[in-house]
C-alpha cells in the first residue's frame, strides 16, 4: 500500500537523514526491511516456494524479519527465506520480544521472550535455484543464533554480543589494539 508514495518517500527520508525512530509490530515489523516475508506457512516451509515474499519499506537492508516466530514454530519459513536472499540475516521475533536497530546494523534484543538470528552468510550449499516447486530445500552451513533480553547482534560484522556494555569493551579494545 505504502510502495512509491509521498508517505513512504517521507519516513525513509526522515528515518535516514533525521533521529527519527520507526516501530512497528507483526506485519509492521517485518515490513521494515526491503525484502519481507508476505505469506507461507510454517507446516509447509523449506519445499520451495512455500514461502511468498514481496517488496518491504526498505528502512533496513540485509535483514528478512519474520513475527511470531517461537510459537508459530516459523524457524523454517524464515530459514528458506534467508537462503532465497543469499548473504542475509533472518531476524525471528519472539512473541512479546522486540529488538531496537540502530546504526542501521546493531540489533539489541528487548522484552520477556527471544530473538533467532538466522545467518546465511556462510551457507556452502542450498539447492533451492536448482529444484521444481514444492520440493524440499537443502541448506548446508546455515547459522543460527538466540538472544534474549539484553543480547546484541551486530549484523555486519555478525558478531554475538551478551549486552551493549560487552560491545562498548569490544569497541574499546579494538581501538587499543589499532
Amino acid at each position: 500500500i505504502f510502495g512509491n508514495t509521498e508517505f513512504l518517500e517521507s519516513v525513509q527520508d526522515r528515518y535516514w537523514h533525521e533521529d527519527f525512530v520507526v516501530a512497528g509490530t507483526s506485519a509492521g515489523a517485518m515490513a521494515m526491511s526491503e525484502v519481507m516475508i508476505k505469506g507461507g506457512s510454517s507446516t509447509e516451509s523449506l519445499l520451495r516456494g512455500s514461502v511468498k515474499m514481496g517488496h518491504g519499506f526498505g528502512l533496513i537492508s540485509g535483514v528478512i524479519i519474520d513475527s511470531h516466530f517461537v510459537v508459530r514454530g516459523r524457524f523454517g519459513r524464515l530459514m528458506e527465506a534467508v537462503v532465497t536472499y543469499p548473504k542475509t540475516v533472518g531476524i525471528g521475533l519472539g512473541e512479546d520480544t522486540g529488538v531496537l536497530i540502530t546504526d542501521g546494523h546493531m540489533i539489541e534484543t528487548i522484552g520477556s521472550n527471544l530473538v533467532v538470528i538466522v545467518d546465511g552468510h556462510s551457507v556452502s550449499y542450498s539447492n533451492i535455484n536448482n529444484i521444481e516447486p514444492g520440493r524440499p530445500v537443502a541448506i548446508a552451513g546455515m547459522m543460527m543464533h538466540v538472544l534474549a533480553k539484553g543480547n546484541v547482534f551486530n549484523i555486519d560484522s555478525r558478531s554475538f554480543y551478551k549486552d551493549m556494555s560487552d560491545v562498548e569493551k569490544n569497541e574499546l579494545a579494538s581501538e587499543t589494539r589499532n
